[in-house]
């Protein structure tokens, strides 16, 4: 089933020490892991939807949880969490060949982020197959 705007999507852990993190949600909860070197990043998979991500802190924060709440349109998405009250901390920006993201603050002060697919082209059409030329002959 797809997920609908507004579902979380994703679950990113940050973490001082992104190695004991994935050694001990492995070891607790059995949760499979996928290294993503050129990123610097893992990907990680539990028993249900959805997983998430495992990536070392940002310099100046601390160890946290960022959820990811799936938007249509991160521009509107950001205008709306503007006009509600909400701060904009990071603008929308390109995850390569994936989608975008934004990061945004609720006037509670909860950190959040937008996630929004990239549209997937539609695969190719298979070539027409060319009509047979003429008959063999016997």
């Amino acid at each position: 089933m797809a997920a609908m705007e507004g579902s979380i999507v994703h679950v990113e852990l940050h973490s001082s020490d992104p190695a004991k993190t994935k050694q001990f949600y492995s070891n607790v909860f059995g949760w499979k892991f996928k290294d993503l070197p050129e990123m610097n990043y893992m990907l990680w998979t539990a028993a249900n939807e959805p997983g998430g991500g495992l990536m070392k802190t940002v310099e100046g924060r601390p160890p946290m949880v960022l959820d990811y709440v799936l938007s249509k349109n991160i521009n509107a998405s950001l205008q709306k969490v503007q006009a509600s009250g909400g701060m904009v901390l990071q603008p929308k920006t390109e995850i390569p060949n994936q989608g975008w993201w934004a990061l945004f603050q609720e006037p509670g002060g909860t950190v959040m982020a937008l996630y929004q697919n990239m549209p997937q082209s539609p695969p190719p059409k298979p070539a027409a197959k060319k009509a047979a030329k003429g008959k063999k002959k016997k």
